[in-house]
């Protein structure tokens, strides 16, 4: 019996989702993101496989004294978002940090660690023998040499991307790529606004 399991990297994800609703000229609403509903975004294109765990991985955020306002709103989104997730079945994994860094005048935020969480989980997996199949919703180059890595212990690896922008890198090192499609994310997002 197989042992497949989904690895979302969460803001890669969110990211990608804005960029659809945006390509799409749709309104978007953080808090609808933090709502989004992944079984029914998922339903038809991971048809077919029996996942046995679904792993949303994000960054820890901190309060940042010159912007603590945002900074306290993006961590009551982030536990709405939490909350929806775990209502739906999936594991939320805080990895890493988000870092805030002074660029010219501008405060700007860097997510640091949740590829490297991904990478270590999937290759612990496939060496305990717990993963035969890993579907990777990121277009995070820097999870190549874990996808490699899994790939020659056996580990089928299945990339989940977004038709508008799908990473070729991971294209061409897993052993099948499933493209989100715009028409897709936009009926999803549409239908839990109503």
């Amino acid at each position: 019996m197989g042992n497949c399991i989904l690895f979302i990297d969460g803001e890669n994800f969110l990211y990608k989702i804005k960029d659809v609703l945006k390509q799409e000229n749709l309104p978007q609403s953080k808090t609808s993101l933090a709502e989004i509903d992944l079984g029914k975004l998922f339903k038809e294109p991971l048809k077919g496989f029996d996942i046995k765990r679904k792993i949303f991985y994000v960054a820890r955020l901190h309060i940042h004294p010159e912007t603590d306002k945002k900074s306290g709103d993006l961590i009551k989104l982030q536990r709405k978002l939490r909350n929806s997730l775990v209502n739906q079945g999936y594991e939320f994994i805080i990895a890493g940090n988000v870092r805030a860094q002074k660029v010219d005048s501008k405060i700007v935020f860097r997510e640091k660690g949740v590829d490297v969480k991904i990478a270590v989980d999937l290759v612990s997996l496939a060496c305990d023998k717990k993963l035969t199949t890993a579907i990777l919703c990121s277009s995070d180059s820097d999870l190549q040499p874990a996808v490699k890595e899994i790939r020659e212990r056996g580990v089928e690896v299945i990339y989940l991307g977004f038709e508008a922008s799908p990473n070729k890198g991971l294209t061409y090192t897993t052993d099948r790529t499933i493209l989100l499609r715009n028409s897709e994310v936009s009926t999803i997002y549409n239908s839990q606004k109503e």
